[in-house]
C-alpha cells in the first residue's frame, strides 16, 4: 500500500476515534459553563490563568451565540450545501481564538441540516492534532471537514481567519514575538469584526465544495 494511502487510513481511523468521543455544540457549551463555574479548564494542566481564560470564553461564547448576524450572501451559500459533511473541531476551553469561531460554526450548522458540528478536546486527541498542524504547531481551533459518505477530508481551517492571521503576522513582524497585551487586542478586534472574517472564510470553503460537487 502506498504511503499516502496508509496515511489516509491512519487519519480516517483517528477521525473515527474522535467522532466517538465528540461533543455536540450544546454539550460543549454546558461543559465549558460548568468548568467556568468551578474555576477549572479542559486539559491535563490546571492553572488559575487557564481557568480565567475559560471563564472569559464562556462569557464571550454566550454573547456571540446571541448576537451573531449573517448577511444574505452567506445565508445563500449555506443553504446550497447538499453534501452531508461533518465539521470536527479540535479545541480547548481556554482557547481565545475558539470563542468567536465556534459560535459561527454552530450557527452555520444550525442553518443547514447537511452540516454537523462535532467538537473534541485537543489534548486527548494529540495523534489527530499532529496530522493537522499549523506551521508545525498544535494551534487551535482546528476544523476538519469530512464527507459523511466517503469519509474523505475535504478541507481544514484554523486556528484563525485569514484577516486575523494577518494581524498576528504583522504583530510578530513588528515585535519579533506575540506580546501578552496582543491577546486582549485581538479580542477587541474580534468583537468589532462580529465574526464576519470567520464567516467569510468558512463560506468560501463551502462555496468551493458546492462548485466541486456540481461537476461530479
Amino acid at each position: 500500500m502506498a504511503e499516502t494511502q496508509i496515511n489516509s487510513k491512519i487519519i480516517e481511523s483517528l477521525i473515527n476515534q474522535g467522532l466517538e468521543d465528540a461533543f455536540s455544540y450544546q454539550e460543549y457549551r454546558e461543559l465549558v459553563a460548568e468548568l467556568a463555574e468551578n474555576g477549572k479548564s479542559t486539559g491535563p494542566e490546571q492553572s488559575e490563568a487557564l481557568a480565567n481564560y475559560t471563564q472569559l470564553n464562556n462569557r464571550r461564547m454566550k454573547r456571540w451565540d446571541k448576537t451573531l448576524k449573517f448577511n444574505d450572501e452567506a445565508l445563500s451559500i449555506i443553504s446550497k450545501v447538499k453534501t452531508k459533511i461533518t465539521w470536527l473541531v479540535l479545541t480547548e476551553s481556554w482557547c481565545g481564538d475558539a470563542s468567536p469561531a465556534l459560535p459561527v460554526m454552530n450557527k452555520i450548522a444550525e442553518l443547514n441540516q447537511n452540516i454537523t458540528l462535532k467538537i473534541i478536546l485537543r489534548d486527548t486527541h494529540i495523534d489527530l492534532m499532529n496530522q493537522f498542524l499549523t506551521n508545525g504547531g498544535m494551534s487551535i481551533p482546528k476544523l476538519i471537514a469530512i464527507d459523511d459518505t466517503t469519509q474523505e477530508v475535504l478541507y481544514d481551517w484554523g486556528p484563525r481567519s485569514k484577516a486575523a492571521t494577518k494581524l498576528v503576522e504583522d504583530h510578530k513582524l513588528e515585535h519579533g514575538e506575540i506580546l501578552p497585551e496582543f491577546k486582549e487586542e485581538i479580542q477587541v478586534w474580534y468583537n468589532k469584526n462580529k465574526g464576519q472574517s470567520i464567516l467569510k472564510d468558512l463560506t468560501s470553503l463551502l462555496l468551493k465544495d458546492i462548485s466541486n460537487s456540481a461537476f461530479l
